[in-house]
């Protein structure tokens, strides 16, 4: 979820929904206060989960929300500056790659669950969370790696996505300190198992540029990602 301002009290929101896919919402006078203090702004935060009620007008590009409620509370993925650095990553990354307001049930879920793992993640879960969920919200746009490294296949080819024995004739490939550690990723099925995969600071920070590239060679338009220094800075 994305929200920008819109006037003096209300939001211009971009939801991804289970039904509906990505949509946009106009929702009015949520920045004002109530009469027992605070807004329901901090609904809107980027990476909650709400149970909403909605108009949908087919012919205009902003919908109204008629009723919106807390579908999950966090525990303290907002309290822990580390664990929401990684679900701003996590949100952003998944904007990046939604293009059209298509449903995707199996996308939702995956993500809706992704957060509240990360939201009880221990620290070695949290810090290789990025990377987790990077790889594997690849699978739902049809480019993700192969997961079958052989022993000693060290070079990691990010135009192909795939191991190789060798490096290939151009420069968007990835050595043994990515590919190795990555390839384990690949077969974590669950968020539990990245507490054992150890790695320092370096090691994350190298994977995860390799798969942004890796994004960018794969998905149009990707361009930066504007949560990625912020995230290396807290987990440095």
């Amino acid at each position: 979820m994305r929200s920008v301002k819109y006037g003096e009290t209300s939001l211009v929101v971009t939801v991804f929904t289970e039904l509906f896919g990505l949509q946009g919402y106009m929702v009015s006078g949520v920045r004002k206060t109530a009469a027992k203090g605070g807004t329901r702004a901090g609904l809107y935060q980027p990476g909650t989960l709400l149970d909403m009620v909605v108009y949908h007008n087919g012919q205009q590009a902003l919908h109204r929300i008629r009723e919106c409620n807390w579908l999950h509370i966090y525990r303290n993925l907002y309290d822990d500056v580390r664990k929401n650095a990684v679900a701003m990553f996590m949100v952003e990354l998944l904007q990046k790659c939604l293009r059209q307001p298509e449903p995707n049930p199996p996308l939702f879920h995956f993500t809706e669950d992704a957060l509240k793992h990360l939201d009880m993640a221990g620290p070695v879960v949290t810090a290789n969370y990025p990377i987790y969920y990077a790889i594997h919200l690849s699978h739902f746009f049809g480019f993700r790696m192969q997961d079958s490294r052989e022993e000693t296949q060290d070079i990691l080819d990010l135009r192909e996505g795939e191991f190789h024995y060798e490096a290939p004739g151009h420069r968007e490939w990835a050595g043994p300190e990515v590919s190795v550690p990555l390839s384990l990723f690949l077969k974590a099925l669950h968020p539990d198992s990245l507490a054992e995969i150890p790695l320092n600071r370096d090691q994350r920070r190298k994977i995860l540029e390799s798969i942004l590239l890796y994004y960018q060679l794969h998905s149009a338009e990707f361009g930066e990602m504007r949560s990625l220094p912020v995230l290396q800075a807290l987990m440095d």
